[in-house]
């Protein structure tokens, strides 16, 4: 009888509650658990994420079907972290492509991509040509080369920071291409680059206020998402 009278006050409960409820839980295996209990609790659920201004996914064992759903789920989104760590998320282009459709695109700020080996340029084209609110990008440790890079400087203008530690397919010509088109760049990560030495002092003659940096501390710019 208690039981069941629990059950009845939990059913009482106004939608945005739940949401609310569901907006604090850490943990997205324990969202989507939620979700599959009711069709009430699942609208919640979507609500939850329709309110979120961050998702991380580095601490979550994340594929492209489920990393697209939730994205596509939170309309408001503004900063997302889908970085590799050693047991998170590991998607591919295919979940980049999915990802690109989502609404929240044109207002994210910051992205990171951080360690993603199974992305190339194809995956991270798609989603720059669509970010054009971006203001700090993470997409070091990839396999991305200068056709990222080309992208990124055609369609971020806003772009601040960009971290590129230890993409050693991109040249210099992408480097230069970057920071001719991206005005407002403040700060690049180029730490373990194949790139020479007088590159630098190119960019530095192109943005005189620009801050070159090489060390390999990833996640310092703006790009930690919680």
């Amino acid at each position: 009888m208690a039981k069941k009278e629990t059950e009845a006050e939990i059913e009482r409960l106004p939608i945005d509650l739940l949401a609310y409820t569901f907006f604090l839980l850490p943990s997205f295996r324990d969202l989507a658990l939620a979700s599959g209990v009711c069709k009430k609790w699942r609208w919640a659920a979507l609500e939850s994420l329709a309110g979120r201004k961050r998702l991380s996914f580095a601490d979550q064992q994340m594929d492209d079907e489920s990393t697209a759903r939730l994205v596509c789920a939170a309309d408001n989104l503004k900063e997302l972290n889908i970085s590799r760590s050693c047991w998170g998320c590991r998607i591919t282009d295919e979940g980049l492509f999915k990802i690109s459709s989502a609404k929240c695109i044109g207002k994210l700020t910051s992205i990171s991509l951080w360690g993603m080996a199974g992305i190339t340029d194809s995956g991270v084209i798609n989603l720059v040509s669509k970010a054009y609110s971006l203001q700090h990008l993470n997409i070091g440790g990839t396999f991305i080369t200068d056709e990222s890079l080309y992208a990124i400087a055609n369609h971020c203008p806003n772009l601040k920071t960009i971290i590129l530690w230890s993409c050693r397919q991109v040249t210099e010509s992408g480097l230069i291409a970057l920071v001719n088109k991206c005005r407002k760049l403040e700060s690049i990560n180029v730490g373990g680059m194949r790139v020479p030495l007088d590159c630098f002092t190119g960019l530095r003659i192109i943005s005189p206020a620009l801050q070159i940096k090489s060390v390999s501390q990833h996640l310092n710019i703006s790009t930690q998402v919680a």
